[in-house]
């Protein structure tokens, strides 16, 4: 019991309220950030409360980090050095910044 009220007063409390959880199975949560980063969390617990027409979630779980590395081929830079004459650095530098062989060649040229 927690403050002295027993877990069926509290479920029977929260209904009253409009509010209600439930627990979510899962095996793993993904959440992808903006800058491209994972965040992973395995075997994870998963409640949703539900309240006034909105859910939210509390998770908790082993987490661990993924970041997404830009893979830029050797075939990319040659068609950007070669649309624009620059130098192998800068072609890199410009698809890094892009992540987009179009974009890249216009921003250099």
């Amino acid at each position: 019991m927690m403050g002295g009220i027993n877990p069926r007063q509290m479920q029977g409390m929260m209904r009253k309220m409009g509010i209600s959880q439930e627990n979510v199975l899962a095996n793993r949560v993904i959440i992808e950030k903006r800058d491209g980063e994972k965040i992973i969390i395995e075997n994870p617990e998963i409640m949703r409360i539900k309240m006034n027409g909105q859910a939210s979630f509390q998770i908790s779980g082993e987490e661990h980090i993924e970041s997404e590395e830009l893979k830029i081929s050797e075939k990319d830079l040659s068609i950007i050095i070669e649309k624009t004459g620059c130098s192998k650095e800068e072609a890199k530098k410009a698809l890094e910044k892009t992540n987009d062989l179009t974009e890249a060649i216009l921003s250099l040229s």
